[in-house]
């Protein structure tokens, strides 16, 4: 593609574009959809055929879309509506499969009308830098294609860590990715990685009723949660017959064609039908050629940048799981329009809210806001405790969705809202009413908003009134 002889969009003559950015995830997608609408000339390139990246073709959409898949086989068979002379009935991972690629397919129609209706410029193909400005795109077809951009946006995303002393080309052993290939029904599983990931997937097989053994690393599942909350998915999980194993380390992998051997650390050895290595992440930088650019990123992958999400060259951002926490694609996305307004206007200071929401897809879902019984207790802050148990709402009882419960932290004397923390079905979508009046200011935060307005009945909402009463009456 030859250099433009015209002005567009403010580009100079020996630039193509405004604002090249590299990956069609969360993060490239924010940042493209909020250049093209500063009026900005924008590329985005995609190394796959479909646009969404890892988020809509390997990790959140297909993992959430085979949750719900599996949540549903679990209300059918635990419902007495449906529980006559015939058996359980019984899906396969291939089965539930099925939903997830439609979902997949839904997704990236969707998103790829978004490019063209910006006109944003979508180009395939394998992107690495030759210097600060100018950007390499090897094609599909092997043609190479040089383009020059006034600014960069890494948005590649990230995959998941593989050993090297784990062979993962076995087809009986898989990492987060791959485990959407899964071919055959196995009987028994061995999840090695407690984090949110592990977890997800041993609430997913399990459902499917495969026997799991989750090794988990840590002392605790999740031990970013509030400790109860943890506590709560920890006893879930073992009640629903998913053997943890909490503090271990792999020391090696035995893979044959019938089974894989599992050897611990500690001495202990496992066998299963077959190895889900979910334990860790690793940021999408490797085929960049980042050293052209004049960058270098850590140990696992990741980049460092500024409040504004620029990175040590001036002219090169970086938004979404390659710049590591909060690792969300919620955020991602944001951080990609925050670094895109932060190109045009120098001075705009727009950050992420402080508190962001985390939603866990167990079965049940978690979800948390704000600060956890655990952090106010060690910054001393007089703090009280509402709570809210599902079985006690009549709307649960109606969809028979008893487990669960709803916690609220708040000052024990200004009786702000602290912290918002759910454990139980659809509590991701729950949180976000207690953080809209987290986020409220001018003296709107405080938990006697639950009680003093009216919720529709009977609803899942309510037992946020339930929680601030429960609160409230521990006061004196």
């Amino acid at each position: 593609m030859g250099k433009k002889n015209t002005k567009q969009s403010g580009i100079a003559t020996d630039f193509d574009y405004d604002v090249i950015i590299i990956g069609t995830g969360p993060g490239g997608e924010g940042a493209a959809m909020e250049l093209a609408k500063k009026e900005q000339k924008v590329a985005i390139v995609e190394r796959y055929k479909d646009v969404g990246g890892g988020c809509t073709h390997w990790g959140t959409i297909p993992s959430k879309a085979l949750r719900q898949s599996v949540s549903r086989l679990i209300d059918f068979n635990s419902n007495p509506l449906f529980r006559g002379h015939d058996k359980a009935k019984h899906l396969t991972f291939a089965d539930i499969l099925k939903h997830s690629s439609n979902v997949i397919r839904k997704q990236v129609q969707l998103r790829s009308g978004f490019y063209d209706r910006n006109r944003v410029e979508l180009l395939t193909g394998e992107a690495s830098f030759i210097d600060a400005n100018t950007i390499q795109i090897i094609k599909p077809d092997g043609s190479v294609e040089m383009l020059k951009a006034r600014k960069v946006v890494i948005a590649t995303g990230s995959r998941p860590y593989r050993p090297s002393d784990i062979n993962f080309n076995h087809p009986r052993v898989y990492d987060s990715d791959t485990i959407l290939s899964l071919k055959h029904e196995p009987r028994s599983i061995i999840i090695y990685g407690a984090g949110v990931i592990g977890s997800e997937y041993a609430s997913i097989f399990r459902g499917l009723g495969v026997k799991v053994d989750l090794i988990n690393t840590r002392d605790r599942l999740l031990s970013f949660l509030d400790d109860e909350i943890s506590d709560s998915l920890s006893y879930h999980l073992w009640n629903n017959g998913v053997v943890i194993r909490h503090g271990e380390q792999i020391h090696s992998v035995d893979a044959s064609d019938q089974a894989v051997t599992v050897h611990l650390e500690s001495g202990k050895k496992m066998r299963a039908d077959c190895l889900l290595f979910a334990n860790g992440r690793t940021g999408n930088t490797a085929d960049l050629h980042l050293s052209n650019a004049g960058l270098s990123a850590d140990g696992r992958g990741q980049l460092s940048v500024n409040e504004q999400y620029q990175t040590a060259i001036d002219n090169i951002y970086a938004v979404g799981d390659v710049i590591g926490y909060p690792s969300l694609a919620s955020a991602a996305y944001n951080q990609g329009r925050l670094a895109a307004s932060a190109m045009v206007d120098n001075s705009n200071n727009a950050k992420l809210i402080a508190d962001i929401p985390t939603g866990i897809y167990t079965i049940p879902e978690i979800s948390s806001v704000g600060k956890t019984e655990q952090e106010l207790t060690a910054a001393k802050i007089p703090y009280e405790v509402g709570r809210a148990q599902f079985k006690h709402l009549a709307r649960a009882q109606i969809a028979n969705s008893l487990v669960g419960s709803l916690k609220i932290l708040f000052h024990r004397e200004s009786k702000e809202i602290l912290g918002i923390h759910c454990f139980g079905e659809n509590a991701a979508e729950i949180i976000h009413i207690g953080q809209a009046i987290m986020l409220q200011s001018d003296g709107g935060n405080t938990i006697e908003y639950f009680v003093n307005t009216t919720f529709n009945y009977p609803t899942m909402a309510e037992a946020f009134r339930v929680a601030a009463l429960n609160g409230l009456n521990r006061l004196f």
